[in-house]
């Protein structure tokens, strides 16, 4: 049901910017693919290589296992990082790679469908293929099987955004943890890695990850130390069990080591070597637990050799940006209560109390712009207005169209 839910919805995200941008695939156009494109191509064709080849060797989780990888990526990774370039006004060439990419990501996630799931794949075949086609094959089940282009994998650049995806994961972790909305800006994430190639990724790919976690900076640690004690607890049972009198001196020599390079290291799933009286002994991740404390301002997420430091203090401008991201997320919820189409021009009526007023007075121009608002003003509140509270202040609002 949740892979169903996700398909679809994608699919009608495309088919509904698609209907109002009046966008049709056309061969005579080369797009010009942003990173993000060539990613997702990538994957694509990774993709049929390996639901192909379980499908030879008759493996139904093989082949279906990757399809719903794929499309949750798509949806929750290339949509969402996308979205901006299909909202935007301008039809220029970066919109309209943005719309040939996820055309053919759904196109062939149909093919590859049709033979688990061939109703719902056909459905999608009829409407995105043969609505413009007419002179292609009757149905998805009578088309050729696709094949892949080796030259569009490119393997460096899925690893990339793999570690990406998977620092952006460990910042909402953080975020989580620190009870910090996404809607609510920060000032900085610094990312702890495992090597130089890691740093490069954050470095390269600092964009996306300040604009996925919603914060002003984005750069790797220095020093783990920096946002995060570590501490070290040899475990009795495992030690004890292994090396029996000798556990209350290894695990002296333990609490001796020095706690960072130790701890980075059995977070990485390697082992730690300790002397005891001339003998050396190899000791593995499971045997010592590491423990982790973020230091004061810092919420602290890690996985493995990865960890995340989120600042936490909020300054005031943050605080009305925040207030103002807060404020578009209800006119959109509003304008979907009043069935207004996504391309509807409205005008704002409001007041506030005194931080939000401020907040919209500060990002006035940003809320029009995300909300197609042509006008934006203070006014008396009416009874059939739309009041709500949150964060401490209260907004009463109505919105009409243009």
């Amino acid at each position: 049901r949740n892979f169903t839910l996700t398909l679809w919805n994608t699919y009608s995200f495309f088919v509904t910017y698609a209907k109002l941008d009046n966008w049709t695939p056309d061969p005579s156009i080369k797009p010009e693919y942003s990173e993000l494109d060539r990613w997702l191509l990538s994957y694509l064709n990774a993709l049929i290589r390996d639901v192909t080849a379980a499908l030879d060797n008759y493996d139904v989780t093989g082949a279906t296992r990757p399809l719903e990888n794929f499309v949750n990526q798509l949806s929750t990774w290339y949509l969402r990082r996308s979205r901006r370039r299909f909202w935007k006004s301008d039809a220029d060439a970066d919109k309209h790679a943005a719309y040939a990419t996820l055309y053919k990501a759904l196109v062939m996630v149909s093919k590859l469908l049709s033979p688990t799931m061939p109703f719902l794949a056909d459905e999608i075949y009829q409407n995105l293929v043969r609505s413009v086609e007419p002179e292609a094959p009757a149905s998805v089940h009578l088309t050729d099987w696709p094949g892949y282009d080796e030259t569009l994998i490119d393997e460096k650049l899925n690893t990339e955004m793999a570690l990406t995806m998977k620092l952006a994961s460990l910042g909402h972790a953080a975020r989580n943890k620190a009870n910090r909305k996404v809607r609510q800006p920060l000032a900085e994430i610094a990312f702890s890695v495992s090597n130089g190639f890691e740093r490069e990724v954050v470095a390269k790919y600092a964009d996306i990850l300040a604009d996925e976690l919603n914060v002003k900076q984005v750069r790797v640690m220095d020093a783990t130390g920096e946002a995060v004690s570590f501490a070290l607890n040899p475990l009795p049972k495992q030690l004890g069990q292994k090396y029996g009198k000798l556990f209350p001196a290894i695990r002296s020599a333990i609490l001796e080591t020095p706690v960072d390079d130790a701890a980075r290291n059995l977070l990485a799933g390697s082992s730690i070597q300790i002397e005891v009286d001339g003998q050396v002994y190899d000791l593995l991740p499971e045997e010592i637990e590491v423990r982790a404390q973020a230091k004061s301002g810092y919420a602290v997420a890690s996985e493995g050799a990865y960890l995340a430091a989120l600042v936490t203090d909020l300054s005031p401008a943050l605080v009305r940006e925040g207030l103002a991201r807060e404020i578009v997320r209800r006119i959109q919820d509003l304008r979907k209560q009043m069935d207004f189409d996504i391309s509807d021009r409205i005008e704002i009526s409001y007041a506030a109390s005194s931080g939000l007023d401020e907040a919209v007075t500060d990002y006035r121009d940003y809320i029009m712009g995300e909300t197609l608002a042509v006008v934006m003003a203070k006014a008396e509140g009416g009874p059939d207005w739309f009041q709500d509270s949150f964060d401490g202040e209260t907004i009463a609002m109505k919105l009409t169209k243009k």
